[in-house]
């Protein structure tokens, strides 16, 4: 294994001749998917592998790598990937009570204390950037919109009152009748212009129209499941456990 630490990626001692292939940005030819290179035995991960990213996906790249290599060793297809475990949990604990807070705050990011410029411009090696103390670190984590706890919605127990149309503060929620996605996403009640982003699409409601709301712009808020007399939406906490490398990620 090679830790490459740097300021950029540069593969000069790499012979070109041992069967790993490399772009034309001479970086080498990476499968995004089991971190392979063209040189089977040879897995890149984090900045050498795609470029510049961040610490997240160097992590990602590395459990990757190690169920590739682990099913590698033991003779298997390694592009046969282990599903991820994925659990949905309410979070009511009664008619309106939730055991999350769901207030918004447009509260702007907390900068990060910076040391006095004349002490860092005397000292290069002195770090400038001196980091949260305990009550700005509180606060910038106030901030958090609860992305890990999704919107459900049931069709069956929806009785159209629009009411979480008319309470979503992003009008990320339209009720209308059923078309291709190309036409749903020119006609919602704010058009979803990020086509990367999937649509959430609710049925079986009574009148045979269809819910879809636009996860692009959704803040998670809950305010549509407060707001519903029928409990047709829940806040469920998502939990993704990813298999790691060993027998779990085996399929035999």
């Amino acid at each position: 294994m090679l830790i490459a630490v740097g300021q950029e990626n540069a593969f000069p001692w790499i012979e070109r001749d041992i069967g790993i292939e490399f772009d034309r940005w001479d970086m080498p030819k990476v499968d995004p998917k089991t971190m392979q290179s063209t040189l089977p035995n040879v897995f890149f991960g984090g900045d050498a592998a795609f470029g510049p990213k961040n610490i997240i996906w160097a992590v990602a790249h590395g459990h990757d790598a190690a169920i590739s290599i682990d099913k590698l060793c033991h003779r298997e297809d390694i592009r046969d990937r282990p599903p991820p475990g994925v659990t949905l949990v309410s979070q009511k604990m009664g008619i309106h009570e939730w055991s999350y807070d769901n207030d918004i705050s447009n509260d702007l990011r907390y900068r990060v204390p910076l040391r006095d410029t004349a002490v860092a411009l005397k000292d290069i090696k002195v770090e400038v950037e001196l980091g949260y103390d305990e009550k700005l670190g509180y606060l910038e984590a106030e901030r958090c919109l609860n992305c890990d706890v999704q919107t459900v919605f049931t069709g069956s127990l929806c009785i159209e009152c629009d009411a979480c149309v008319d309470i979503c503060p992003m009008d990320c929620i339209t009720f209308t009748e059923n078309g291709t996605e190309e036409d749903l996403r020119g006609r919602l009640m704010a058009p979803a212009l990020n086509r990367e982003q999937d649509l959430y699409i609710g049925d079986s409601l009574k009148t045979g129209r269809i819910m879809v709301k636009d996860e692009d712009v959704c803040l998670h808020c809950g305010l549509c499941a407060e707001r519903c007399p029928t409990g047709a939406w829940d806040m469920r906490k998502f939990l993704l456990d990813m298999t790691m490398a060993g027998p779990a990620c085996r399929s035999r």
